[in-house]
């Protein structure tokens, strides 16, 4: 398909995007930073949910900031898809599309013949996600899914928190983002296949599935001993110590990864005499005897301050870093570095200000992510498309701007 944008490792690619909220955004963000174009179809007089997710808002704007942080790089078309000229008119720029990307309820989409089985006949080498709470079969298919929801259901609520504290969620909402990402590699997946057979395919993502799949380790210990692990606040259910401990102005996380590691710790601290003790000589026993090995440290490393530790520690190797506050975060020299906050003007802010976003962390040497167009205001480039890409002239815009079309 022929799209406007330049730059980028998906140059030329254009997509379709019917996704509002947080996974399905997180995806075509993606896709958009990779420099596809995408044309983010939004509800005439209210847009994506998230737009009116505040405060907090940007600076000097009612922009939200949950909707301007996963939506750069779109191009905003408001269109109502329950009348049939919308429905028209989201054909067409289907037929000029190469990937749609969904997050309605199952089934919901075909009520307006834009589902997947009423266009992969007609359109047969679109590429066609849907990300949904979870997924397009199964007895809960039919179910609305929230992040939080998902985090409970999908077991990490049981692993999160203190030992005797009640089950918690993590402080940023992953099932979301991790569905948003699992979408986005699917569908770099079948556009390599497309490239070799011509053919599209339906891409079903569940958040609940994508959820499952990234209990990673926790996960395989559960299937390993069949007992739900145990909730361990910030320690670590394989390795010790690896946790947060008290210092004597705060606190710091330790991860000593291995037994070099940790006799390169006792060596260097006047610790020698656990190396001889079998209850600290290794990982595993260290494991086995947890509450020691804490009770053991916890005074030591009380003795000095963190930014004492994060010195001698990072000389010897060893791993550690302070609880950063998100001032800290933004003001950490290597984020700095790795330039992981930019600016970009936008047509809300007035002349010479500019809006800072959190960028990209994919680095590809050859065709580098790029930022064209800032999150877009409601409806901002519905004109533009509907006349460069489909050719329709002012009047008929006009037509169906006053029908509510758009």
């Amino acid at each position: 398909m022929a799209g406007t944008e330049a730059g980028g490792p998906l140059r030329g690619i254009r997509v379709f995007d019917l996704t509002r909220v947080l996974a399905g955004p997180t995806c075509t963000q993606l896709l958009g930073d990779l420099g596809a174009e995408v044309l983010k179809i939004e509800r005439p007089g209210a847009g994506d949910d998230t737009r009116g997710f505040a405060p907090p808002t940007i600076p000097g704007t009612r922009e939200s900031a949950y909707f301007v942080g996963v939506n750069r790089n779109k191009k905003s078309i408001t269109l109502d898809i329950a009348k049939p000229e919308g429905q028209t008119i989201a054909r067409r720029l289907i037929a000029v599309s190469d990937i749609l990307v969904e997050n309605f309820k199952v089934g919901a989409l075909g009520k307006y013949g834009l589902g997947y089985v009423d266009l992969h006949n007609e359109f047969p080498g679109l590429i066609y996600c849907s990300i949904t709470g979870f997924g397009q079969t199964g007895p809960y298919a039919a179910r609305p899914g929230y992040d939080s929801l998902i985090q409970a259901m999908g077991g990490v609520m049981s692993l999160t928190g203190e030992p005797d504290g009640p089950p918690q969620k993590v402080g940023v909402p992953v099932a979301d983002l991790f569905a948003g990402l699992y979408g986005c590699i699917g569908i770099l997946a079948a556009l390599r296949e497309r490239g070799e057979t011509g053919r599209g395919q339906h891409i079903d993502i569940g958040m609940l599935d994508s959820h499952v799949a990234w209990l990673a380790n926790q996960g395989m210990n559960y299937l390993a001993t069949g007992k739900n692990p145990p909730r361990l606040g910030n320690q670590h259910p394989n390795i010790v110590p690896y946790q947060v401990f008290p210092t004597r102005d705060g606190h710091l996380m330790l991860s000593i990864g291995n037994d070099p590691a940790f006799a390169r710790f006792c060596r260097n601290f006047s610790l020698e005499h656990l190396l001889s003790d079998p209850r600290f000589a290794t990982n595993a026993s260290r494991v086995e005897n947890r509450a020691l090995v804490t009770e053991t440290l916890t005074p030591v490393m009380q003795s000095h301050p963190t930014a004492w530790w994060i010195e001698k520690l990072e000389t010897l190797g060893i791993g550690c870093g302070p609880i950063n506050r998100l001032a800290d975060v933004f003001a950490d020299p290597q984020v700095k570095a790795r330039s992981m906050v930019f600016d970009m003007a936008h047509p809300a802010l007035p002349e010479g200000t500019r809006m800072k976003l959190i960028a990209n962390p994919v680095r590809l040497s050859e065709t580098p992510v790029n930022y064209r167009h800032p999150p877009p205001t409601l409806g901002a480039h519905t004109d533009s498309v509907l006349g460069g890409i489909l050719g329709l002239d002012a009047a008929e815009i006009a037509l169906l701007r006053a029908k509510e079309v758009i």
